[in-house]
């Protein structure tokens, strides 16, 4: 196996990731992918003038064992001298949802990087995290921007280990014998996730292809290059249509019809964008009506008034 600093090295620098003298929270759990983080941000530190922190959440959900984790990140932060917080939450079981845990992490990392005024986050998912990302999204459906998956870099948050698979972590770990934390529910097929993980995965790879996880890690990469032109020329037609006028919208691919209308909704609604989908297809739907030139329409919640030429949303 190449040397893996060597190769998540050049994967930050074709991907653009971060820029010499960054400053840098790692988000550590103690399990074997942030540890091979921690360790190789360590080693990349002098080379690339970083300066690093670590964050540890504590959500208390595997009594002993959680402590043992955070026991086990302090360890690590003396042992690489660098500076350690810790933010520690009680979640109800009503509340331990992958969405719940995921927006209590996120939410902690930010608040932490603006008061330390750092530049970033880096977060250890790795290419198997990436696969099971995509067949996840294809389970409950879902669009190019989600079969996109996880980005390499998106705004603050950034993934240096995405272009490489949970193996090669683990021989890394154990040619370098550093030792981490096994999270036990991991094992547990509770969450879609780790029914993914431990169940279809190994299935589809025995039973149709050996190379599923390269091939859909490969393909997230493909989706995400292609929904980037896509964006672009939605944000192109946005700012050209902002006035929504019929004729104009019903002009574009219906793609990018359904997506300037997404981001008229967004206005009115920022964090609702699964109901905003529905609706741009129920506003095109009546868009191509040719019974009256003035309509309105309520769909859950929106109330869209067509005048002629031009839609009014509220």
């Amino acid at each position: 196996m190449p040397n893996l600093v060597k190769k998540i090295q050049n994967y930050i620098f074709v991907n653009s990731i971060f820029e010499r003298g960054a400053k840098i929270i790692l988000g550590v759990s103690g399990g074997p992918d942030s540890t091979c983080l921690l360790d190789i941000f360590f080693k990349l530190q002098k080379k690339y003038k970083l300066e690093l922190s670590i964050a540890h959440i504590n959500y208390g959900l595997r009594g002993a064992d959680s402590a043992q984790d955070e026991k086990f990140v302090k360890t690590l932060a003396k042992k690489y001298n660098l500076s350690l917080k810790i933010f520690k939450t009680k979640i109800g079981e009503k509340n331990k949802s992958e969405e719940k845990l995921r927006d209590i992490r996120y939410d902690f990392f930010e608040k932490l990087r603006k008061e330390k005024k750092f530049d970033l986050i880096a977060v250890a998912h790795n290419a198997d995290d990436q696969a099971e990302t995509v067949l996840m999204r294809v389970i409950r459906g879902t669009g190019l921007a989600g079969l996109s998956a996880m980005q390499t870099k998106n705004e603050k948050i950034i993934r240096p280990l995405l272009g490489i698979f949970r193996k090669e972590i683990i021989t890394y770990l154990k040619e370098n014998k550093l030792s981490y934390r096994i999270d036990k529910t991991n094992l547990q097929s509770i969450y879609l996730r780790n029914k993914i993980r431990n169940k279809l995965i190994p299935y589809l790879e025995k039973n149709y292809n050996p190379n599923l996880k390269q091939i859909l890690s490969k393909s997230a990469q493909t989706f995400s290059e292609d929904y980037a032109v896509i964006k672009e020329i939605t944000q192109k037609a946005w700012l050209e249509n902002k006035t929504l006028s019929v004729k104009k919208i019903l002009a574009l691919p219906i793609a990018i019809q359904k997506r300037v209308l997404q981001k008229a909704l967004a206005q009115k609604r920022p964090k609702n964008s699964h109901q905003n989908f529905i609706h741009s297809e129920e506003i095109i739907k009546s868009l191509k009506s040719t019974k009256n030139k003035n309509q309105i329409v309520n769909h859950a919640g929106l109330k869209m008034t067509r005048y002629g030429d031009k839609i009014i949303l509220e």
